[in-house]
């Protein structure tokens, strides 16, 4: 059985598990434009296994003050457009390679240093190095500190550390540190 939610520093409780299940079954609906019985179980389905799987990031941790909210969302923007600039930046390399134009050099993996990455940071930043075509999140090696990184071009892998470590440290620590 689960505990209802502890009151917040403020006063307020939580959403329970079971209305963040709901919540997301609706979006999965909402997202599908569908009511059919079956698309509700699937739905229902995939909000428990997202509440699950992410229990820990959803519920426990202690809410930030407005004041940190309010800063994040006004750099979101900032940040939505680098990580589009990186899907069209990677959508066109992987174009140029599938075309014949560029040749496919050295794919390979690259370690990057996970530094001052908080576990959702690692997990923002392993969910948009995915979005972009070209490159793909493998693991994070917890021991050595690093995210392990699959990229068309692993020649100067010194070059794709920076890459990430630069959008981080300007754009993505400001919204998920």
């Amino acid at each position: 059985m689960t505990p209802r939610p502890e009151p917040t520093p403020s006063g307020r409780r939580g959403v329970s598990r079971p209305a963040a299940v709901a919540l997301l079954a609706a979006i999965y609906l909402l997202t599908l434009a569908s009511l059919d019985a079956w698309d509700l179980a699937a739905g229902l389905l995939v909000g428990a296994a997202i509440v699950i799987g992410l229990e820990r990031f959803l519920f426990e941790a202690p809410p930030l003050p407005a004041r940190v909210l309010a800063s994040r969302a006004a750099r979101l923007p900032a940040y939505a457009l680098v990580v589009g600039w990186e899907v069209v930046r990677g959508t066109w390399q992987v174009a140029l390679v599938v075309a014949g134009v560029k040749r496919l050099r050295r794919p390979g993996i690259v370690a990057v240093p996970v530094g001052e990455r908080s576990a959702t940071g690692v997990a923002v930043t392993a969910l948009t190095i995915t979005l972009s075509p070209g490159e793909l999140y493998v693991d994070t090696d917890e021991e050595r500190g690093v995210m392990l990184i699959h990229v068309l071009d692993a020649t100067d892998p010194d070059a794709v550390r920076d890459r990430f470590q630069h959008t981080y440290d300007r754009f993505q620590r400001k919204v998920f540190p």
